[in-house]
Order: C-alpha cells, then sequence, then structure tokens
C-alpha cells in the first residue's frame, strides 16, 4: 500500500451541513441528489467529504463575487 495515501473520513448530512454554515441537512441531501454539491449515497445515507465541500463552496464564492462586480 503507497505510504502518501490518506484516507478522509466522511462527514454524515447533518456535520457537513453545520460545515456549511448550518443548512438544513435535508436541503444538503436534496441538492447533493441533482449534483448541485459533491456527495455520496451509500445506501440510503448521504456522506460528503470536507475537502470537496470546500472547493465547492469556492468555486460558488469565487462565481458569485465575479458575477456582482462592478465595473465604474
Amino acid at each position: 500500500m503507497d505510504s502518501t495515501f490518506v484516507f478522509e473520513p466522511l462527514l454524515s448530512a447533518g456535520d457537513a451541513a453545520k460545515l456549511l454554515g448550518g443548512i438544513h441537512p435535508k436541503t444538503l441531501m436534496r441538492r447533493a441528489r441533482v449534483g448541485d454539491i459533491p456527495g455520496y449515497q451509500i445506501s440510503r445515507s448521504w456522506f460528503f467529504r470536507a475537502s470537496e465541500l470546500d472547493a465547492w463552496l469556492r468555486r460558488v464564492v469565487l462565481s458569485t463575487q465575479a458575477n456582482t462586480t462592478r465595473v465604474n
């Protein structure tokens, strides 16, 4: 096994929702189900990687900032 491999624990929907500022877990799961937010459904439960949520949030923020930048 490669010694550089680091396993990233998965977050539950509740923990991931708290990490994203306290959105409702069902909102998070619904958005993951349609592909808006990166997540993994295992059986009937949803799980999330903090690193993927961070990358997704950074893209959303940068996109929002680019769309609202005013030119004088």
